[in-house]
C-alpha cells in the first residue's frame, strides 16, 4: 500500500513528490494543498514506522468494509474472527468504528477493561486464541456517545494500530471499519502505508440501494491501492426456522453482488442468508461455530466463505 497521492486528493493530483505539489489548478480545494506546497507532504510520519514494526509479525491483515450501514458488516467480522479461531488460528479483532463500537457486545466481552503494560495496550481475550480491541472498553458506560471530530477519532485509530500489543504471534488481524469512505478509512490507509495488508472484504446486501454505495467502496479501494479479497452478500434470503426453505426478502433487482463482482472482475466470496442462528449468536455474544446446530444454513454458508477466503490467501484447508 504505497502511493504518493493522498486518498482524499483529487483524481488529477500531481503527487506529493512532484515539484508542482500543491501548486497546480488540480490542487485548489484539496485539504492537503498547504501541506504539499510547504514541501512537508513528502515527510514520513514517524508513527508509520512504529505501526509497521508493531504489525510486522501479523501474517494477514484484513479490512472489513461496507458502503452502507446496517448490512451486517460487524456481525460478519465477528463471526469471521470466531470461524478462524475455531480453525485454531490466532486472531485479533480491531474495532475502529469509533462512534458505533458493537464488537465487544457481539463477542460477549462487553464491560471488560483494557490494561496497559510496558509493551502497550493489552487487548481483551474472548478465547485463548482470539483477542479484541475497541473504544467501547474505554467508555464509562455502554450508553455514552462518542461525540468527536475527525482528528480525535483518527488519533485513536492511529494509537490502536501503534500501541496495541497483539502478542508475539498472530495469524489474522481483522479490522472492522465504519461504513462509508470517510476520515476513518483514510486514516487506516495512511497508517497502514508501510504494512503488508492482504486486502479488504466488502459486505453488502442484495438490493441496489446497498450495491450503489458498494460500487463507491470498490472505487475507494482501487484509488487507495487496497486489494479487494472479495464481496460477501449478506441477508441473501430468509431461512425459515421451521421448514428450512429460503425466501428472498431483499430483492436483487440489478443482479445482486455476484453480478456486480463480475462487472468489476473481483472475487465473489458467497452469500449469507438471514438466519435466526446468526442473529442469536450476535445477541448472546457467542461463536456460531461452537453453539450452533450443524443444520444451520447460516453456519454452512459462513464455513464455505471462510474456506474460499483461505484458498484465496493460499492457505491449505482441510
Amino acid at each position: 500500500m504505497t502511493t504518493t497521492h493522498p486518498v482524499d486528493a483529487p483524481s488529477n493530483c500531481p503527487g506529493t513528490d512532484s515539484e508542482n505539489a500543491g501548486k497546480t489548478d488540480a490542487c485548489v480545494g484539496c485539504p492537503n494543498q498547504s501541506l504539499c506546497a510547504s514541501g512537508k507532504g513528502t515527510q514520513v510520519d514517524p508513527d508509520l514506522e512504529l505501526i509497521s514494526s508493531r504489525l510486522s509479525h501479523i501474517r494477514h491483515v484484513i479490512l472489513i468494509l461496507s458502503g452502507k450501514g446496517g448490512v451486517g458488516k460487524s456481525t460478519f467480522a465477528t463471526q469471521l474472527a470466531f470461524a478462524l479461531a475455531s480453525r485454531e488460528y490466532f486472531v485479533g479483532l480491531l474495532d475502529v468504528d469509533i462512534c458505533g463500537p458493537s464488537i465487544p457486545y457481539m463477542c460477549g466481552v462487553e464491560g471488560e477493561e483494557v490494561h496497559q503494560s510496558v509493551t502497550g495496550w493489552q487487548p481483551v481475550f474472548v478465547e485463548e486464541n482470539l483477542s479484541v480491541m475497541s473504544i467501547a472498553f474505554m467508555l464509562p458506560s455502554r450508553e455514552d456517545a462518542v461525540i468527536w471530530r475527525g482528528a480525535r477519532k483518527n488519533g485513536v485509530i492511529k494509537q490502536f494500530l501503534k500501541d496495541v500489543d497483539w502478542g508475539s504471534h498472530l495469524d489474522f488481524l481483522i479490522i472492522d471499519s465504519p461504513p462509508g469512505t470517510s476520515d476513518e478509512h483514510i486514516t487506516l490507509v495512511q497508517c497502514l502505508k508501510y504494512c503488508h495488508v492482504e486486502g479488504a472484504i466488502i459486505v453488502t446486501t442484495p438490493q441496489e440501494v446497498s450495491l450503489l454505495d458498494v460500487r463507491k467502496e470498490v472505487h475507494f479501494c482501487r484509488q487507495a491501492s487496497i486489494s479487494i479479497l472479495g464481496v460477501v452478500e449478506n441477508m441473501s434470503g430468509y431461512v425459515c426456522p421451521c421448514c428450512g426453505n429460503c425466501t428472498e426478502i431483499f430483492a436483487p433487482t440489478t443482479g445482486g453482488a455476484q453480478k456486480m463482482c463480475q462487472y468489476f472482475e473481483i472475487p465473489f466470496l458467497g452469500k449469507v442468508p438471514l438466519d435466526s442462528e446468526i442473529t442469536l449468536a450476535g445477541e448472546k455474544g457467542i461463536s456460531l461455530f461452537k453453539e450452533t446446530n450443524e443444520s444451520s444454513q447460516g453456519l454452512k454458508h459462513l464455513q464455505n466463505i471462510v474456506t474460499h477466503l483461505l484458498q484465496l490467501l493460499k492457505i491449505a484447508t482441510e
